[in-house]
């Protein structure tokens, strides 16, 4: 059995080496040919393009390393069934469900590196690739604009919700453009802070730089009517203001959710629904990122029944392309459903899973009807 795992796993191995290189040189051709029209505006200079590039590679890596494994995988396998060498296998004593199983543990391999890939790898070189970006270009900052936050807190003159408005993050953590309304517990409006500059701090902290805090105060002095209020304004060189916002959701508020990892995604739906706002869009992508390493073991699922059609059923080009076809409908099918999830208010973890499921049980019934007429 090592003999006949360590000839498969090298065939394998050898043929997904190569797709993945072929897709990742042709979509870093694809990203330098688009930096290219940016070359030479703000200062972007064409080694800051290349680098670009380079650092977007973990990333697509990830979305494309299942259908790597599949087409490499039916590269494989239909190569061992065009010289008979699974044929032998299969006389030699190797049945269906040891066949499964081999293909089944290089599956979890494969699913294992994509895991890391998408959850550490990938998101590191994104925020490096757009903080690099955004230097070339003189920005001190990067992200998307107008991100929300929202914080609650008990303080000695009752509850206090805030909403945080936030311009961008920069590449060594900082804040910029902070703008911060305070509501009372019935909803009106106690007070608003701007800072150019904010830094959060241990505890957290919000360390807020050159702020203006304008709020509302009871006026004093005779003849003032009950409740009657003014409005004051102050400035503080920094200005220590203590919120439960974590770097992490700071940092998730400015990132789009397909660069986020699995944990982050978790930490800002639970963020989002413990301040009542909607979390299904995190929560959709956290279960899709949490479920697509899996579909490493659907995609050599779907290659094995390819092992056991006759060479005289097609060529391995035909069986290769066919391979190519059932990857775009599988990303296809996946996009679909997570966009339909969405506007349909699916269950998050069923619209993730329900396309990796489909897959897996139409290859386990090719796998069995060729197993049984072929």
């Amino acid at each position: 059995m090592k003999t006949v795992r360590r000839l498969i796993y090298t065939d394998v191995l050898t043929a997904v080496a190569f797709v993945t290189v072929a897709f990742l040189a042709l979509f870093f051709f694809i990203e330098f040919i688009d930096e290219l029209e940016k070359v030479g505006r703000r200062g972007y200079a064409l080694g800051s393009a290349v680098l670009y590039c380079l650092l977007q590679m973990p990333g697509r890596l990830y979305e494309l390393l299942p259908i790597a494994v599949l087409i490499g995988t039916i590269y494989a396998m239909a190569r061992l069934a065009q010289s008979s060498e699974f044929t032998i296998l299969r006389t030699s004593g190797l049945g269906p469900g040891s066949a499964l199983a081999l293909l089944m543990g290089l599956g979890m391999g494969f699913a294992v590196l994509t895991y890391v890939v998408g959850d550490y790898l990938a998101p590191w070189s994104d925020k490096h690739a757009e903080a690099a970006r955004a230097q070339s270009r003189g920005s001190a900052s990067f992200g998307q604009a107008s991100a929300w936050l929202k914080d609650h807190r008990v303080t000695p003159e009752g509850e206090r919700s805030y909403s945080i408005q936030l311009t961008a993050i920069s590449a060594d953590g900082d804040l910029r453009d902070v703008h911060i309304y305070e509501f009372d517990g019935e909803g009106r409006l106690v007070s608003w802070m701007s800072a150019p500059r904010a830094k959060i701090m241990p505890g957290p902290v919000w360390r807020l730089e050159e702020l203006r805090r304008s709020h509302w105060q009871p006026v004093t002095g005779p003849d003032v009517r009950p409740g009657e209020l003014e409005l004051v304004d102050e400035v503080y060189a920094i200005y220590d203001w203590p919120s439960s916002l974590s770097p992490s959701v700071v940092a998730a508020a400015v990132q789009p959710p397909q660069t986020m990892s699995t944990i982050d995604l978790y930490r800002y739906a639970s963020h989002l629904a413990d301040n009542e706002q909607s979390p299904q869009r995190y929560e959709l992508q956290f279960w899709r990122k949490a479920l697509y390493p899996l579909a490493c073991l659907v995609m050599v699922a779907l290659a094995l029944p390819f092992a056991y059609l006759h060479g005289r059923s097609g060529g391995i080009s035909l069986k290769v392309f066919g391979g190519i076809m059932l990857g775009i409908s599988f990303v296809l099918l996946n996009n679909v459903f997570g966009h339909i999830g969405l506007l349909q208010n699916w269950t998050p973890w069923i619209a993730a899973a329900t396309p990796s499921a489909v897959y897996l049980v139409l290859s386990l019934l090719a796998f069995n009807w060729l197993v049984r007429n072929r």
